[in-house]
């Protein structure tokens, strides 16, 4: 049964004149006419008696007309509805990141899609660290990743959205607690409370790497799987720790931060996605994501 019979249909019921019909479905009278009969042999009951001077529904038309105007509207609902999918307005779209460091990002983001797009659903994958993030949009898995460059990944885009530093947290009654900054080489003697070796986390490899740099290689004591953990541990005195700028909101009793002293070791926070993903969903999230995380002034 075609669309355009029960539209014929509907038209005819509520004008119950096929002059009228006609003219309301911009379409001529005879063509108006033959669906209306083709409609009616499809369900091989009369629809309408009709005379020279009246058109009226008969029983059956009665019966059939509230169902067939539930089509008519469903139909359109879809329609809609896949044009707005189209535009973005609906779908779904994962997110992968990693708790501390997307405390202030994060919520940024989802609320401003909230607020744009109530019907855009962000699945959020947590507990996953910058490279594990990125070997996901690259893999498909995730729609959008929250990183840090650089990024060497072929197929994949990023936009930077903050700069973080590179800082020194250490419990406060620690005898470097007491300088305004700290050279990495100081550090040299001390036990480190890190993210696991193997679990793609790029601040591991900052902390690795800053130590290199300062001419030893770090002695990790204890390792856990998020800074809100590792920086309780270091509260409680089972070491210290290299940390972002981004996770300084994490205070608590026993805690201190200090900036390393020398150049700062800069770290650029930022948005991955596959340049193939061809989601209007992902589109509309990245549009809203230009202003509610702006890329900063200084680059």
């Amino acid at each position: 049964m075609e669309l355009r019979y029960l539209t014929a249909f509907v038209a005819v019921a509520e004008e119950l004149h096929f002059g009228r019909a006609a003219k309301r479905l911009q379409m001529a009278q005879p063509p108006l006419s033959q669906q209306i009969r083709q409609l009616e042999r499809e369900l091989g009951v009369q629809l309408f008696e009709r005379n020279t001077r009246s058109v009226r529904l008969t029983s059956a038309g009665e019966s059939f007309l509230e169902p067939a105007r539930a089509v008519l509207d469903d139909v359109d609902t879809a329609v809609r509805a896949a044009k707005a999918a189209g535009r973005g307005e609906y779908g779904r779209v994962t997110v992968g990141f990693a708790g501390a460091s997307s405390h202030e990002s994060l919520p940024l983001l989802t609320r401003a899609v909230r607020a744009a797009h109530p019907g855009l659903d962000l699945v959020m994958r947590g507990q996953t660290y910058a490279n594990v993030a990125l070997a996901k949009v690259a893999d498909g898995s995730l729609d959008l990743g929250f990183v840090r460059l650089p990024v060497n990944q072929p197929g994949v885009r990023t936009r930077v959205i903050e700069v973080e530093e590179l800082i020194c947290a250490l419990p406060t009654d620690h005898p470097l607690a007491q300088q305004e900054r700290i050279p990495i080489e100081q550090l040299a003697e001390e036990p480190f409370v890190s993210f696991p070796a193997n679990a793609g986390s790029t601040l591991r490899d900052a902390l690795v790497k800053a130590c290199v740099s300062g001419g030893f290689n770090p002695r990790v004591v204890q390792e856990a799987p998020d800074s809100y953990t590792i920086l309780a541990l270091v509260a409680a005195g089972v070491g210290i720790t290299l940390t972002l700028t981004s996770c300084q909101h994490i205070q608590q009793t026993g805690l201190v931060y200090r900036p390393l002293a020398g150049e700062p070791t800069r770290m650029h926070a930022a948005l991955a996605w596959r340049t193939d993903n061809t989601s209007a969903a992902l589109r509309t999230v990245l549009e809203i994501a230009e202003e509610a995380l702006p890329t900063p002034a200084e680059l």
